[in-house]
């Protein structure tokens, strides 16, 4: 299917930049999983990236991610939650997702263990810090992750394994440096602070049109959508305003 076969051809170029970043600062590219950011697109485009061996993807909103993990059941994928978690959906979540990126404080990440434990299940869990301030964006500012790592501390089910960072969005990528090397610096200080390594793993950063820079500067989770997907604006309408968009 011409479908299938574009969006293979796409995965396969993506899965090559990644291999080319890794290698150009001498990284391991089996360090970095590579998230297909699926929001917004129908799931002939998720069946078609699986089809090319694709296994994680990246959604925004909690039901339209559960009406795919319906049409993927039988498949082994892992789904990310990579937008904005309202508390009211932390059972949900909870129960559905292999990993959570939009931890944005002590009492979220509570209300997810406990959600976790009800479901018996263990989703892993990414804080996200806040860095630029925007106020379409969430996440906990960088002094919250001491209070926040004292919760995750005390977690029954789940388990944070570590950062996320949306950053603003810039054309020219070198601009997001900084906040790359922000994120990697709050994880190098949190370690130094006695925070165990297994709650520090990931650093879940960059994008389409920026995870090379975020690679070089850690990144071990990237979220590529519209370099795999192809043009989101073209096929479906913007997201409404305010909306921060966490994958591209």
């Amino acid at each position: 299917m011409l479908l299938e076969a574009d969006i293979a051809t796409r995965l396969s170029s993506v899965r090559a930049r990644v291999v080319r970043a890794a290698e150009a600062v001498r990284r391991d590219v089996h360090s970095i999983c590579l998230i297909a950011v699926s929001k917004t697109f129908g799931f002939d485009r998720v069946s078609a990236a699986a089809a090319a061996g694709q296994v994680d993807f990246g959604e925004n909103r909690v039901q339209e991610a559960l009406e795919k993990m319906d049409r993927a059941a039988g498949r082994s994928l892992r789904w990310h939650l990579i937008g904005h978690l309202q508390g009211n959906k932390a059972r949900k979540a909870a129960a559905s997702f292999a990993c959570i990126h939009s931890i944005d404080g002590a009492d979220l990440l509570r209300r997810v263990d406990r959600a976790a434990m009800e479901a018996g299940t263990g989703p892993e869990l990414l804080v996200q810090v806040d860095l630029a301030g925007e106020a379409t964006k969430h996440g906990a500012r960088p002094d919250e992750l001491s209070e926040t790592f004292a919760a995750a501390r005390q977690c029954q089910a789940a388990r944070v394994v570590g950062l996320m960072v949306l950053p603003p969005f810039f054309e020219n990528p070198e601009e997001a440096r900084p906040y790359f090397r922000q994120l990697r610096a709050l994880r190098d200080g949190l370690a130094a602070q006695g925070v165990p390594s297994d709650m520090l793993v990931h650093l879940s950063m960059g994008m389409s049109h920026d995870f090379e820079v975020a690679i070089e500067e850690g990144a071990t989770m990237v979220r590529v959508g519209t370099a795999i997907f192809g043009e989101r604006d073209a096929l479906n309408p913007p997201p409404p305003h305010g909306t921060a968009r966490n994958g591209r």
